[in-house]
């Protein structure tokens, strides 16, 4: 009469050793978010740990995302000069790009068809590659003129819809020109308007993010 009972815990020890000898499932690979900028993603004025990039990952990760943000901003960048470095950034081999270019063309006041070829090149590199792009969004100073502002501002709505990219209207949303949140050049956000932009653009980023499956 034991025999049975035998068989029976020989074949739950086996299947419990089989258990533990099974590999465990795979942990989800970190990936990769570029972001393509100037100033504004560099960080300019700021302690390192208080820059865009570092924020952003540091709440990107607070919601779970195993997202790595790599740093490609060069302070004075002009949408020209983030096309000329392109394929040196995209040696980080990113998952997914943030183009945050242009703030310097409006305040050098370059042409406006211009800003919109180099963003259209770099747009259309990045999608080449399918790589999913978020497309921040830039806005003209004021006393360039009507005109310019509409061709200047036009430019990224256009290029988003064209290319495919997620849309955040305008990088400064919420902090441009408020003293409370700039540096005193009112031009380069603080600690504080950092914060303020990294929680406007998170749920767009979480949508760029969600194009490759979450």
């Amino acid at each position: 009469m034991a025999r049975p009972f035998f068989r029976r815990s020989t074949l739950c020890a086996l299947a419990i050793l089989c258990a533990l000898a099974a590999p465990a499932p795979a942990a989800a690979a970190e990936r990769t978010l570029l972001v393509l900028g100037d100033s504004l993603g560099a960080g300019f004025g700021l302690p390192a740990e208080d820059g865009f990039v570092p924020r952003l990952e540091a709440a990107l990760r607070a919601r779970g995302l195993d997202i790595r943000v790599a740093n490609g901003s060069i302070s004075g960048d002009t949408t020209a000069g983030g096309r000329a470095r392109l394929g040196w950034a995209l040696s980080a081999k990113p998952d997914f790009v943030i183009v945050a270019l242009g703030g310097n063309d409006g305040l050098r006041g370059l042409d406006p068809a211009e800003t919109r070829a180099n963003l259209a090149a770099i747009l259309a590199r990045l999608k080449e590659r399918k790589i999913p792009v978020l497309l921040a969004g830039m806005k003209a100073p004021r006393n360039l003129g009507p005109e310019y502002e509409a061709a200047f501002n036009g430019a990224w709505p256009a290029l988003a819809r064209r290319y495919g990219a997620v849309l955040y209207p305008f990088f400064l949303d919420g902090v441009a020109l408020d003293p409370a949140l700039n540096q005193p050049d009112l031009i380069h956000p603080n600690a504080a308007g950092v914060a303020v932009i990294v929680k406007r653009i998170l749920p767009y980023v979480e949508r760029l993010i969600a194009r490759s499956g979450g």
